[in-house]
């Protein structure tokens, strides 16, 4: 099995990569099958079934607009985010939607779109079950998907909940552990993302990655930017205020000799702006996922910011790095908040982005390797507990404490010599392990934790 840096990185909207965009690529893919194979325009109803972790917390995510705006044909890497709303409205309006983008059938959201809220499916906590039928109510088509973290989808045939899309493609140095990693660095006299790029140009050419990066980074520097101009309060009903202007408008006012910890706050502010678009609907990068897609923008922006030669090649070869680390918890673990808790969102960024920045600082792969140890193992045991099931409390601020987690975690490895105690593979077995010893409560289904806490305040 084989992945890509760009499995660990797509283009999506908000809120969540498992609850939205995973949602919206499951639905896309029904309506394309049914093209696919004909039975498109026999297709009278389709009734869509939302299970676990979906069916909980889904309405706070997003995910029955993102199911509707899939059945239409739309991909979370170009649908458009402003005026997906009043599409969503206007479905539930008509009571019809044009199934992928070209055929009318009735739709009741009501009724043809059910959140079980303590029902799940055997294969993953976030289960999807689409059914299609004619006219006379026969059926035509029924798949079942989940989706397993990171807007990554698998379908009926997942066998278990670390079950992922199996890609063969034969790469050049394969690896699914970090201590197979670092032999490959240590034989080949590589670094980890000279590695990653080895591997990459299995499936594209070396000027392709580094365009698709360095694309990837100029999405997440707009999200950010984004994210310092819109003013207001986040949807949703909690009524949580937008930070990062007022934010930006001091930092921009200030000077970078009135105080000695300045760089904290801007990484702050990066993190925040990325984690307020994101929780507004907005264009992001699942870096993994959705719910931590500021962590890895805000230390990239922190480098190109603060590191003195930082460039465009120093860009790509974090994202490289980060991205062979992210590729880990992804084959041994989990990224989605679902299964393990916020370890695996929150955790799994900072521990890629600490690992990422260390390689470009000038670290030896032991010492990146460490710098991705520390970064997860100080969010071991970090549970995932949304107020009011939306990734705003504690998501958004969860970010930029990571961010910052991630700098000091590079920092303490580039002054040791890569030697220590606890190795990342073995903190991963350990998020993995308490992920599976986690109570559900607190797996992303707002029914544990600040969840309920906050609400009985």
């Amino acid at each position: 099995m084989a992945l890509s840096a760009f499995d660990m990185y797509s283009i999506g909207i908000g809120p969540s990569s498992s609850h939205t965009v995973g949602p919206m690529r499951a639905a896309g893919r029904f309506a394309h099958e049914l093209v696919e194979d004909g039975l498109l325009t026999s297709v009278a109803r389709v009734r869509v079934e939302l299970f676990g972790s979906l069916g909980a917390t889904g309405v706070g995510h997003g995910t029955p607009r993102a199911v509707i705006l899939g059945l239409e044909g739309e991909d979370p890497a170009t649908v458009d985010t402003q005026t997906a709303p009043a599409r969503e409205t206007s479905v539930r309006a008509s009571r019809g939607l044009r199934l992928a983008g070209a055929h009318k059938i009735h739709f009741h959201p009501d009724n043809d779109l059910v959140m079980h809220r303590r029902r799940s499916l055997p294969a993953h906590p976030n289960g999807m079950v689409f059914v299609a039928s004619d006219v006379s109510g026969n059926l035509l088509r029924t798949r079942t998907y989940y989706s397993v973290g990171g807007g990554f989808v698998v379908d009926e045939d997942a066998l278990g909940r670390d079950r992922i899309v199996v890609d063969t493609t034969p790469v050049r140095y394969p690896f699914s552990t970090a201590a197979e990693l670092l032999d490959t660095c240590a034989r080949e006299g590589l670094r980890i993302s000279d590695v990653m790029l080895a591997n990459e140009l299995a499936w594209r050419a070396e000027d392709e990655v580094r365009s698709g990066l360095l694309q990837l980074w100029s999405i997440m520097a707009s999200s950010v930017e984004a994210g310092c101009a819109r003013e207001g309060v986040l949807p949703g009903g909690l009524r949580v205020p937008r930070r990062a202007p007022a934010l930006f408008r001091r930092l921009r006012a200030g000077t970078s000799s009135a105080d000695s910890l300045e760089a904290m706050d801007w990484v702050n502010l990066f993190a925040l702006a990325v984690n307020e678009e994101n929780a507004s609907g907005g264009r992001i990068v699942t870096a993994p996922t959705n719910g931590a897609a500021g962590i890895i923008p805000a230390v990239l922006h922190y480098y190109a910011r603060f590191v003195p030669g930082a460039d465009d090649d120093g860009i790509v070869r974090f994202l490289l790095t980060a991205a062979a680390i992210g590729i880990l918890f992804k084959e041994n673990a989990s990224i989605s908040g679902a299964e393990v808790g916020c370890q695996g969102e929150v955790g799994s960024a900072c521990s890629m982005a600490a690992g990422g920045l260390a390689e470009v600082l000038g670290a030896t792969p032991a010492q990146v390797e460490n710098a991705a140890e520390v970064g997860l193992e100080h969010n071991l045991g970090l549970t995932c507990d949304p107020v009011g099931g939306l990734v705003q409390i504690p998501c958004i601020e969860r970010n930029a404490i990571a961010s910052v987690k991630a700098i000091n975690a590079a920092r303490l490895a580039i002054h040791g010599n890569g030697t220590h105690k606890v190795s990342l593979d073995t903190a991963i077995k350990t998020m993995r392990d308490t992920g599976r010893d986690m109570h559900d409560r607190y797996k992303e289904t707002a029914r544990g934790g600040l969840a309920v806490n906050v609400v009985e305040c």
